[in-house]
């Protein structure tokens, strides 16, 4: 009885910080009526609660993090690409992808998987990576407990609001690129980038193209292979999904341990110098990986067992002048 009310209060603090957060970032126009469509939209870096987000399309985008969801307070409302919320229907605010897109979202706490429809931005909590609608967290077995661990895989392009929901082609007409946006600091070397590595989508600190941030490069360091995949979406040969009704995938439970990841370098001593004033805030680690024969140290607090304990880590983190700190499941 006690977790289970342990639960719903993380569940309604949740949604209060989602609310007060999405409130920031767009209006509260409410429109009765059934949802129309909405348009493509990358749009430009902005900043919510001192943090900047850097939209744009990433084809690659495969994070792990912790989920939540949002329902009544955006119920009927409009969506950042102009779409109405429906908490009923299977969507999804996501920070950074385009929208609309379609990706697959795992919960790694019990093997449940489906497909969603991103059309909303959001979440602005720190250590979230994506805010699902109500029915999407009900598919997925956490709308009680309010948050799980979550796997997020980018799959392509939705079509606009109307008709079929298609697994797109991943190229999409137009070129809309974000403006320039002011760069915070972050303590991690600049590296040059090893060939063929991708960057984070929400990096704050993403400096010129042909000089990749450490961060960014830790993105594509994930460790996927002692994972349970996610059951994969063949591109060419996907039918039209409905995803209202489309059946729940039920893989192995990977669980996960819970970490606060703050940075990577190439040099040990300058990740171990990090470590050490990071001690301060809670156990951590130094552990090293490679990324195309390149290696790199990445500088983590943890495990967690419980995502409060991640998320009072990470703001202390952030508060310390590491903007880029995040927390992921490993």
């Amino acid at each position: 009885m006690a977790g289970a009310l342990l639960g719903l209060a993380g569940c309604a603090e949740t949604a209060l910080v989602n609310h007060a957060a999405k409130s920031l970032g767009r209006g509260d126009t409410q429109v009765a009526g059934p949802a129309r469509g909405g348009v493509y939209k990358v749009g430009n870096p902005y900043q919510i609660n001192g943090v900047w987000y850097y939209p744009k399309e990433d084809p690659n985008y495969d994070e792990t993090g912790i989920g939540s969801w949002y329902g009544e307070q955006f119920h009927a409302k409009v969506t950042a690409n102009g779409e109405i919320f429906d908490m009923n229907e299977v969507t999804a605010a996501h920070p950074t992808l385009p929208m609309p897109s379609l990706v697959r979202v795992t919960n790694l706490e019990n093997g449940r998987s489906i497909v969603v429809r991103v059309n909303d931005r959001g979440p602005y909590v720190n250590g979230r990576i994506i805010d699902l609608s109500r029915r999407s967290a009900q598919l997925l077995g956490f709308e009680r407990q309010g948050t799980a661990r979550v796997r997020v895989q980018y799959i392509g392009p939705a079509p606009l609001a109307g008709g079929e929901t298609m697994v797109a082609s991943r190229s999409v007409g137009g070129d809309e690129r974000p403006a320039a946006a002011p760069r915070a600091t972050v303590s991690a070397e600049a590296l040059p980038p090893p060939p063929g590595v991708k960057g984070r989508s929400a990096d704050v600190t993403a400096p010129a193209q042909s000089q990749p941030s450490p961060m960014q490069i830790l993105a594509a360091q994930n460790p996927k292979s002692d994972a349970a995949e996610a059951p994969s979406v063949n591109l060419a040969a996907a039918p039209a999904i409905d995803l209202a009704n489309q059946k729940v995938e039920v893989g192995p439970a990977r669980g996960g341990q819970i970490y606060v990841q703050v940075g990577a370098f190439t040099v040990h001593e300058n990740a171990h110098k990090l470590a050490a004033r990071m001690s301060v805030i809670g156990p951590v680690g130094v552990s090293s990986t490679f990324v195309n024969q390149q290696e790199y140290f990445r500088v983590r607090l943890g495990p967690y067992d419980q995502v409060a304990a991640a998320d009072q880590a990470l703001q202390q983190v952030i508060s310390s002048g590491h903007t880029n700190a995040r927390i992921i499941v490993d």
